[in-house]
């Protein structure tokens, strides 16, 4: 009878890992002064980037279609975290800037991010963590930034 864990079990816990960290910082967010944040409205910040996207490059990079990213972009937008602007380029088109609140979240968290690492080192050992990190990177592509998560799970 073999004692290994079911197959299944493996993507369950890494999934749960990450719900677990990302849930905590979204807490911490919330506590700092950014509760209507979402765990996707991170992948929309990094998508954007520091230069700025369109509607259509947005939905683009997230995997998601051009009206889903608009429907983020309107949203975000309602709560002060991005602003459309005219192209210097092309004044047809809009682009997309984080505001200094949205780059005030990412900063945060940043910092919550490290918090969190922390906390896993003090439970597992800061040598246990680095041998799990390696292990991971070992298992994955490169591209630590896939903003497409969000299609992947089924966005529109």
């Amino acid at each position: 009878m073999s004692t290994d864990p079911p197959g299944f079990e493996l993507p369950l816990r890494l999934l749960l890992a990450f719900r677990v960290l990302i849930d905590g910082v979204h807490a911490e967010l919330a506590r700092q002064g950014h509760p209507e944040l979402r765990p996707v409205h991170g992948f929309v910040f990094q998508a954007i980037g520091p230069d700025g996207t369109t509607a259509a490059e947005l939905g683009r990079r997230l995997g998601v279609s051009k009206q889903a990213a608009a429907k983020s972009i309107d949203s975000l937008e309602r709560l002060g975290y991005v602003e459309r602007s005219a192209d210097p380029r092309d004044a047809r088109r809009k682009v997309v800037r984080l505001t200094a609140r949205g780059t005030d979240s990412l900063v945060r968290s940043v910092r919550i991010f490290d918090e969190l690492r922390a906390g896993w080192a003090a439970i597992l050992g800061e040598e246990r963590l680095r041998a799990l990190e390696a292990d991971l990177r070992a298992v994955t592509p490169p591209d630590l930034f896939r903003l497409d998560i969000p299609g992947w799970f089924g966005g529109s």
